[in-house]
């Protein structure tokens, strides 16, 4: 997670507008929303007071960001050691929303049968997704796609026009990458 996300997730933890944060930093809240965006970096100075005004340490967002996870493995054997739950389907992603700012990564396990919702509200994302063990059929626009083991493609995100199903009597597992 970088500092921005962190700003962000502990101002709306506690129920605080950027308007509010801002007036009480003393900056505009344009600039806020850059910072939570991470699109400028604040000062030390400007941090202190931004954190003051939400009510956390600078420090401790600080040593939040270094403790943070930046190395993730899902073991093959962690495959098939899986409890599907009533959907039909796991998606054990490698990093937590906060810790993505331009690539989402999971592996997709599906019983028979059983769709991965599509992603709402991507625009100009591009998606890869490999099968690693059964099939899957994906479905692009007109396209009918059927991937074995193996198979990868790569394709430009149509949430509208596409779904990813596991239509064999075995269970599918997929590594799945899209751009957010």
């Amino acid at each position: 997670m970088n500092l921005g996300a962190l700003i962000r997730r502990c101002r709306k933890d506690r129920k605080l507008t950027l308007r509010t944060v801002a007036e009480k930093a003393g900056i505009s809240e344009g600039f806020l929303s850059q910072v939570e965006n991470s699109v400028s970096s604040p000062s030390v100075e400007t941090l202190i007071k931004i954190c003051d005004s939400i009510g956390v340490h600078a420090g401790d967002l600080i040593n939040q960001i270094n403790r943070q996870e930046n190395l993730v493995i899902i073991r093959r054997a962690e495959w098939d050691d899986v409890d599907l739950p009533h959907t039909g389907f796991i998606t054990r992603r490698f990093f937590a929303p906060e810790n993505r700012s331009t690539l989402d990564s999971a592996v997709l396990v599906l019983e028979t049968d059983r769709s991965i919702p599509v992603r709402k509200g991507i625009k100009n994302g591009q998606e890869i997704i490999c099968v690693l063990k059964g099939s899957l059929e994906l479905i692009y626009g007109e396209r009918t796609v059927l991937l074995s083991e193996g198979d990868t493609v790569h394709f430009w995100s149509k949430p509208e026009m596409q779904s990813i199903t596991n239509r064999t009597k075995e269970l599918a597992i997929a590594l799945w990458v899209g751009t957010l």
